[in-house]
């Protein structure tokens, strides 16, 4: 088994090699397995101290020389095919369905060809031509309706090439996704086959599974969902478009441009954390902590990660776990929380899902969010005197939630259900 890999970063429209990894220890281990990791040395020298786009990741800044680590640097986790893109990479590649952390090497190396943001492993997209360059080709793509019925050429189409093949890798959650890629005649290619070239738009597509009715409506209202964070003020990219039972997300990773496709770094929290377990869900403050670091402008996005805690709160989006929220480096320099993802009525889930990320020392329907205040300043280092003020001008638009939900699409019996969380967040906000 090879144990060491290479690291490329798309920019200026190529692909280049910009580091390299080898494991150290027993690759069984999975992510617990001892590595070393090295910026290639011209690359280094030309970029030092960088975190933004030019980086692996924000943890990570550029610099000469080779670093140990006991495991894996956490933002590899970020490229691992996750969810049904993890089960169908573990078939294809004859591996038990129920393999655990022994496979997580195997599937970097096969699996990272096609991640979402702006890094891929070279012998993972190796493997993926391979695959793609024998695998059957169509005459044209796919219609939105064929995508979203899941028709049968698409299917079958599907199934030559694995869901994993299709990006699914960095993409998790409850449903089936896969990443497509629209042309100028709005048909749909799976992401890797469609040349930058021929591009217009990067879809993100969930399809609605099995017969559960709270699955279902779950799915159906996270395009409201997003409409109405919108409205409540948060940072979203662009409408999302349900089609019968598929839901399409447009990619914010991906710029079409006059030069050509640009491909934006993400990382999740976790990773700017250095967490890499996949059930990660560090209090909130270490979040803002790492937020104050690396973050071109720390205030405005502190306010931006409290007000979607918020909305996370009011509108019963409780699995808040540190995947469902990222950051982007851009190739200027700037590093910003990602626009909202993954923003959904969760607290219909006939599992009972919790709120997963909380506030240290957090009881009750809502924070206290003078604590909270404080605890922002603290760990950030500096006072943010314009983050009450956000937060109590967000009570006022919580007066407004019947009209802004109603307009929005939601459910009013959405509404009624989180009753006790809004009057308990909107008085407490009141206060400040």
């Amino acid at each position: 088994m090879k144990l060491q890999i290479t690291l490329e970063r798309f920019a200026d429209g190529h692909w280049d090699p910009i580091a390299s990894l080898s494991l150290t220890g027993d690759p069984a281990a999975g992510i617990s397995t001892p590595t070393v990791f090295a910026y290639a040395i011209d690359y280094a020298a030309n970029n030092l101290d960088r975190r933004d786009a030019a980086a692996l990741s924000a943890q990570l800044p550029i610099g000469l020389g080779a670093h140990s680590l006991p495991r894996w640097p956490a933002f590899l986790v970020d490229l691992l095919p996750q969810g049904y893109g993890r089960e169908e990479l573990l078939r294809e590649l004859k591996l038990p369905e129920n393999a655990g952390r022994e496979a997580d090497w195997p599937l970097l190396c096969h699996g990272a060809g096609n991640p979402i943001g702006n890094l891929r492993v070279a012998e993972a997209h190796a493997w993926l031509s391979e695959r793609a360059a024998s695998a059957p080709r169509l005459a044209r793509g796919f219609t939105f309706q064929e995508a979203a019925a899941r028709a049968d050429n698409f299917i079958e189409f599907i199934a030559t090439h694995g869901l994993f093949v299709a990006g699914s890798s960095g993409v998790q959650g409850e449903w089936p996704k896969i990443l497509l890629t629209e042309d100028a005649d709005g048909l749909l290619h799976l992401d890797h086959t469609l040349a930058d070239s021929l591009a217009r738009r990067h879809w993100l597509v969930k399809f609605g599974r099995g017969t559960d009715p709270a699955l279902a409506r779950i799915l159906a209202l996270e395009a409201p969902y997003m409409d109405l964070a919108r409205r409540l003020g948060a940072r979203v990219h662009a409408p999302l478009e349900q089609h019968g039972r598929a839901l399409f997300v447009p990619r914010f990773d991906r710029h079409v441009t006059d030069a050509g496709v640009e491909r934006i770094a993400q990382e999740s929290i976790a990773s700017l954390c250095g967490l890499a377990e996949f059930s990660a869900a560090p209090p909130h403050e270490r979040v803002i902590a790492q937020l104050a670091q690396v973050c071109t402008d720390p205030q405005s996005e502190i306010i931006e990660y409290v007000r979607r805690d918020v909305l996370n709160i009011v509108m019963g989006n409780r699995d808040n776990h540190a995947r469902n929220t990222a950051i982007q480096r851009f190739a200027d320099g700037r590093i910003a929380l990602t626009p909202v993802f993954d923003f959904a009525p969760m607290m219909l889930h006939p599992d009972g899902i919790a709120r997963r990320m909380r506030w240290s020392g957090e009881t009750g329907l809502a924070p206290d969010f003078r604590r909270v205040i404080q605890l922002c300043e603290e760990v950030s280092g500096q006072a943010l005197p314009a983050l009450p003020k956000a937060l109590h001008d967000l009570a006022g638009l919580l007066a407004q939630l019947p009209q802004l939900v109603d307009a929005a699409g939601v459910p009013a019996d959405i509404l009624d259900r989180q009753q006790l969380s809004i009057v308990a967040v909107r008085g407490a906000l009141e206060t400040l």
